[in-house]
């Protein structure tokens, strides 16, 4: 069982992929967790404490996630990535780039410069990704290896999106497309 604070994060965290930043209070976290509110505040004192936190730990499972994908190679990289998105799919969650992007306007300056890491995190490892699949000859695509990683990026976000709405087959075929994207 996590300790409590960790249980706020994992909560917030789900809060926010399936409501938004704007959409939850530390009232929700408490009643859920079945603890006082006073116990949320003791951890982090205000939203924005809360806010840098789940995005903290985003930014050690994408340190993680690098780490155990380091000895595969390129393709199975950005299989291993989508499956990231199949699972955010398939607990009917959006992603945190999108839940947040959501809320952009509305949300402090430090939990934008902290999304922007992440943000900036992620890319710089597709774009390594996707060009060590060039230099290796197991991509092919025309496009520059920035541009790539956005489409990959974009289309994966938006597919999660569209899942909640639809509830078809579009995340797949988006999928498929942007593995067969790959070797155009």
């Amino acid at each position: 069982m996590a300790d409590t604070k960790e249980s706020i994060v994992l909560l917030g965290d789900r809060l926010i992929r399936k409501k938004g930043y704007n959409a939850f209070s530390y009232a929700d976290i408490a009643k859920e967790l079945g603890i006082k509110n006073a116990a949320v505040h003791y951890h982090f004192p205000n939203k924005t404490d809360l806010g840098l936190a789940i995005i903290d730990y985003h930014l050690e499972s994408l340190e993680n996630f690098k780490k155990h994908t380091q000895e595969l190679g390129p393709f199975q990289k950005i299989n291993a990535f989508l499956g990231i998105y199949d699972h955010i799919k398939l607990d009917n969650k959006v992603c945190l780039v999108g839940a947040m992007a959501t809320d952009w306007d509305t949300i402090e300056g430090v939990i934008q410069d902290k999304m922007k890491l992440f943000a900036d995190s992620l890319l710089i490892w597709l774009r390594l990704v996707l060009q060590e699949g060039l230099d290796q000859k197991v991509f092919t695509f025309t496009a520059s290896v920035e541009t790539k990683a956005l489409m990959i990026v974009t289309n994966m976000l938006a597919a999660t999106q569209l899942a909640r709405i639809t509830g078809g087959t579009n995340f797949e075929t988006v999928r498929g497309e942007v593995l067969k994207g790959l070797k155009a």
